[in-house]
């Protein structure tokens, strides 16, 4: 769609507004790109509404349906009548109060949508704008970069929908400070609800990214990473309390697979130390 302004002779250094054009032919590219996706989102609006945004607040939504499934299952096993895991299971009732508040609801959402999935893209113009830059070592280590970034953030993005913002929903909407005090959820605190926590869930499952970037740069070891994982555990919990229902299995379904990808990212460390080590020698 657009060329590139790169310059064929990669052995001289690119003058600084050069440097600028290409960053700007990257930026327009990746707008470009994202703006379809957002048109389309916004065209898609029952699709994108009904069956994704507003999904998660109603009980045959797939975390809801199936957590009822193994809350059951759990209580026939302990012998108990009590059902821990059903969340959702009447829908929850939205309001909207703003003369322009569905519409401004349909604009975010789109915005939203698009970015989300654009974002394969977005990196892949980011990273090709900045490996000209490395090493030739430097680019085989970080060859697959842009696969394991998206993958990482969409699969973060895909845990958010569908365990933490069903959970979120749940707690906070039925959560009462006095019987006298009727909650009236507005669509925009409801889509906001789920977008951040979605989101945030998307940027959190970048950690290992994260950790690999800052263990090359020497900031992060794997011996820091190790001393401090009991503090780190304990950050988890907390997190996961504060996102989940106030129960133990809700919290441990949050927490089970962030302390997994913590462990990850501490073997990443490992194995960067490892190889810079051997570098050194």
């Amino acid at each position: 769609m657009f060329k590139s302004k790169r310059k064929k002779n990669t052995d001289k250094e690119m003058p600084f507004l050069s440097h600028l054009e290409e960053l700007r032919w990257h930026i327009i590219r990746a707008l470009v790109v994202s703006l379809v996706f957002m048109i389309a989102a916004f065209i898609s609006r029952d699709f994108i509404f009904n069956d994704i945004i507003l999904k998660p607040r109603t009980p045959d939504f797939f975390s809801n349906h199936y957590l009822l499934v193994i809350s059951q299952r759990l209580s026939d096993l302990l012998n108990t009548k009590k059902v821990i895991l059903a969340i959702n299971q009447s829908p929850l009732p939205l309001v909207n109060i703003d003369m322009a508040g569905q519409f401004m609801a349909h604009i975010k959402i789109s915005i939203v949508a698009g970015l989300i999935v654009a974002s394969p893209y977005i990196v892949w113009e980011i990273w090709h704008f900045i490996k000209p830059a490395l090493h030739s070592n430097e680019k085989s280590t970080a060859r697959g970069a842009v696969f394991y970034i998206s993958f990482l953030f969409i699969t973060g993005i895909l845990f958010g929908y569908f365990l933490i913002a069903p959970l979120s929903i749940h707690f906070l909407s039925t959560y009462i400070v006095s019987q006298e005090v009727t909650n009236t959820i507005k669509l925009a605190s409801y889509i906001g609800t789920v977008t951040s926590v979605t989101f945030a869930s998307g940027v959190i499952f970048e950690l290992p990214v994260v950790v690999l970037f800052l263990s090359k740069i020497g900031m992060v070891t794997p011996e820091f990473m190790r001393k401090y994982r009991k503090h780190a555990y304990v950050l988890l919990l907390v997190l996961s309390a504060i996102i989940t229902p106030p129960d133990v299995f809700s919290q441990l379904l949050v927490c089970f697979p962030l302390i997994i990808l913590y462990e990850i990212s501490v073997g990443i460390s490992r194995s960067v130390n490892k190889k810079l080590k051997r570098d050194e020698k």
